[in-house]
């Protein structure tokens, strides 16, 4: 890339993108949703933060847009960043533990929403699965 008054190299940096990804909990399941989008199959909830918006704004966007549900953030969880995380890039998620009431419908680029237990998680695509282990085990 070049200054395009005086044609000087301007270097170009690459750094992680922000992303959230939301833990819906109800009583003992949390929601997860079927991609619509490669790659495809289960996830949380969440999606890329938007120039000018908070993570907390963005975490409860996303949680409509993907569920249908209205979500109450109960606290920011933990904050997931290995590059390898994303196959499409480098991306940093914050994660947040929210509660909600109703029943989640798939919208926006999810096929499905619905709830699921520890016990009857399906395969979970990204690096979902560490993050749903650590937040059974209570581990942050």
């Amino acid at each position: 890339m070049q200054c395009p008054n005086c044609s000087a190299p301007i270097p170009v940096y690459k750094n992680p993108t922000p992303t959230v990804d939301i833990i819906i909990e109800l009583d003992r399941a949390i929601v997860l949703i079927k991609r619509k989008n490669p790659p495809h199959g289960w996830a949380l909830p969440g999606g890329f933060v938007d120039y000018g918006e908070s993570y907390e704004q963005a975490a409860l966007r996303e949680a409509f847009e993907e569920t249908g549900l209205d979500i109450t953030i109960v606290r920011q969880f933990h904050t997931y960043s290995d590059p390898a995380r994303d196959p499409r890039q480098h991306t940093a998620s914050t994660v947040f533990i929210a509660n909600a009431t109703g029943n989640p419908q798939g919208g926006d680029d999810a096929l499905q929403a619905k709830y699921f237990t520890r016990d009857a998680l399906p395969k979970l695509v990204f690096d979902h699965q560490q993050i749903v282990d650590d937040f059974f085990n209570r581990k942050y």
